[in-house]
């Protein structure tokens, strides 16, 4: 007697398991059961996963092509502020049947589990090193304050005391003087 899978990722494939040719899609949108991803952004527990599916049966199994889009939330790497990026993933693999030679993925019970697959999708498609604008330029190394944020006062670098001599010559003080 074969045992029913259940989960939110696992779709049946009953009707096209051994028949070369046959295909069906669907659609799911669940939440993720949980955190996926660590570092500095990751797709929160209860994020809603939106996964589009298509099983084709195949000699070897039942190929899964497919297209994932969610959403990753976390901090940039360079001010250190909050953000919400959606992420868009595309992926296509072989779920071999158990006859065959050992995969990573097989068909189980007439059931495909798409949830580790999705998962490990996911997780790769997140960038390491997120930024909240392309040209994020961080934070002050003295202050410690987000160099995006526009005070209204004009920040001045602190002047090293071998460089004071050349003050003179900004274009501040070529207004002044005419040049000879």
């Amino acid at each position: 007697m074969r045992k029913h899978r259940s989960g939110p990722f696992v779709v049946p494939a009953r009707d096209i398991v051994h028949h070369p040719g046959e295909m069906r899609e669907f659609t799911l949108d669940v939440p993720a059961p949980q955190k996926w991803g660590e570092g500095l952004v990751s797709v929160p527990e209860g994020e809603s996963v939106l996964v589009d599916v298509r099983l084709e049966s195949v000699h070897e199994g039942i190929l899964a092509t497919g297209r994932i889009e969610t959403e990753y939330s976390g901090v940039c790497g360079r001010c250190l502020t909050d953000i919400v990026e959606p992420v868009e993933v595309e992926f296509q693999e072989l779920f071999a049947y158990p006859e065959m030679e050992a995969t990573d993925f097989g068909v189980q019970d007439d059931h495909v589990d798409l949830e580790t697959l999705v998962r490990d999708a996911t997780v790769l498609a997140l960038p390491f090193q997120p930024v909240c604008q392309p040209d994020c330029p961080g934070l002050d190394a003295a202050t410690g304050e987000r160099l995006a944020v526009s005070t209204g006062t004009e920040q001045r670098t602190p002047l090293d005391s071998r460089w004071a001599a050349l003050q003179q010559f900004t274009p501040d003080h070529d207004d002044e003087e005419p040049r000879n």
